[in-house]
């Protein structure tokens, strides 16, 4: 079997902690290699897209870009479509989730407290619900975005789920997506999941 390699900081959330679900739930072994941002730093500049996660696979090279990984994986491993309609529903809702964060993100950068309150609140009372609203819509029947098999469309939306019902963004109620069942659903089905609690007692 070719070795696998995943490269990302070292916290257990994130672009990387996506990719290292999806192989945990494939059931493939892999380095997990954990970085600090000095490392990072000095590699960035070889890096396919500057940026972390990468994916390295003996005798493939290195892969960046973590939907186009957690697609990768996917279809090597049963864990996205091969029936194209239904992979373009899958992939709205990994991209989705990039848009969120992608919402979320710059609030990080604003330095005054009052001000980034302001953001965070306002993307709380108009953007988010309406992000999860449209998320619910395209969920299907669940417990997974698939159905009954854990996909990894079903592990980005967990990420975003932990993310913000884990406290993590301050000012964004963390029961924000309790109003959504469907979105809930995936993600406790991705956090009870046997290969990932496994993974987080290990």
């Amino acid at each position: 079997m070719a070795k696998t390699r995943v490269t990302y900081f070292d916290f257990a959330g994130g672009r990387g902690e996506e990719v290292r679900l999806a192989l945990t739930i494939a059931g493939l072994p892999f380095e997990d290699n954990r970085i600090d941002p000095k490392t990072f730093g000095q590699m960035k500049a070889d890096l396919p897209f500057a940026s972390l996660p990468i994916l390295e696979i003996e005798g493939h090279g290195v892969f960046g870009q973590t939907n186009a990984i957690l697609r990768l994986i996917g279809r090597q491993h049963g864990l996205h479509p091969l029936e194209l309609f239904e992979a373009a529903r899958h992939d709205a809702l990994m991209d989705a989730a990039e848009d969120l964060r992608h919402r979320i993100s710059p609030t990080t950068q604003i330095r005054n407290a009052a001000e980034k309150t302001a953001a965070r609140q306002q993307l709380a009372d108009d953007y988010i619900p309406q992000w999860a609203h449209c998320i619910e819509r395209l969920i299907g029947e669940g417990p997974f975005v698939g159905g009954a098999q854990a996909g990894v469309a079903d592990i980005k939306l967990y990420m975003v789920d932990k993310w913000i019902s884990g406290g993590n963004v301050d000012d964004i109620p963390t029961d924000i997506f309790d109003p959504y069942p469907k979105l809930k659903a995936v993600a406790n089905g991705i956090k009870n999941h046997p290969a990932v609690v496994a993974w987080y007692a290990s």
